[in-house]
């Protein structure tokens, strides 16, 4: 097995290319030869660098409409498995993980891990509006922390709504299947959003996006993190390759570009020295 001081720049692309590709860290070991403990540790490593330079580079961005949403996963074990000991403690058990996507660019400007609780929207709001150079249409989902975070975070500067899906049955009763959703309702929150924009749509789909492309994320499997912190890096690596890395099939390009952040896509702005896009580490104090 090849050894983290060996590895050479052609090996350690070969890992992120696995990783970024919705492969395990088993089944990259297998296909490289490279030692399991290596690969995590490039992981980790990775992903340090691509939430530093994302939160470094993505500002001041020019988005319009934000949609946001937040993913179930777990570390370590499912909820119900969290051994006693070990209850009520960041990263072992239920593990969010919250997005937003400018729905035009399809960028991802933030995201961060954390719990579901009022806390980690706050913190994830925050860093949202902290990108943002000029005033946007949000929407999410019902959640109620939302509307106490958006309003903290904007004021009044933000055309907030909330889409609100009605299902036709408990989940319990198709035991691997979404209940049936038999409607929307749109609630405006604050300001004027545009009802033709009070949508999540985009963000859903990004949602499936992160089930396809992070193994760890994979329902029904052994497939989880073991540890938050890995967690994390996978994530972090994941944005960085969708933002900078990937073209997207609608716009033909990558997401970064089309929001004018990649160096080597649209020209940055003159009017200062950022180019623009942003990703969150994971709330102070976890």
């Amino acid at each position: 097995m090849v050894s983290m001081k060996t590895l050479t720049n052609e090996q350690r692309s070969q890992v992120v290319a696995l990783i970024c590709e919705g492969n395990s860290i088993r089944s990259t070991v297998r296909l490289t030869g490279i030692a399991k403990n290596t690969v995590t540790k490039l992981l980790v490593e990775l992903g340090d660098a691509c939430i530093d330079y994302q939160d470094r580079t993505l500002r001041n961005l020019k988005c319009k409409r934000i949609q946001c949403d937040e993913t179930w996963s777990f570390v370590y074990a499912k909820q119900k498995n969290v051994p006693e000991g070990m209850q009520g403690q960041f990263g072992v058990g239920d593990v969010w993980t919250w997005t937003a996507i400018d729905a035009d660019t399809k960028l991802i400007p933030s995201f961060m891990v954390g719990e579901r609780d009022a806390r980690t929207a706050n913190a994830f709001i925050d860093d949202l509006k902290s990108r943002l150079a000029e005033r946007v249409q949000t929407t999410t989902d019902g959640l109620k922390v939302y509307l106490g975070a958006v309003e903290s975070a904007f004021g009044s500067e933000v055309d907030f709504a909330q889409l609100v899906k009605i299902y036709g049955a408990s989940q319990e009763e198709v035991r691997y299947s979404p209940a049936e959703c038999i409607g929307c309702e749109r609630k405006r929150a604050m300001g004027n959003p545009d009802p033709a924009h009070i949508s999540t749509s985009f963000v859903e789909r990004q949602n499936l996006s992160m089930r396809m492309q992070i193994r760890r994320f994979t329902r029904l499997t052994n497939a989880f993190s073991k540890k938050v912190k890995n967690h994390l890096a996978a994530v972090a690596v994941y944005f960085m390759y969708y933002n900078f890395g990937r073209i997207h099939q609608t716009i033909r390009c990558t997401p970064a570009m089309e929001a004018g952040v990649s160096l080597s896509g649209h020209p940055k702005p003159a009017n200062d020295g950022h180019l623009k896009t942003g990703q969150r580490r994971h709330p102070p104090g976890h």
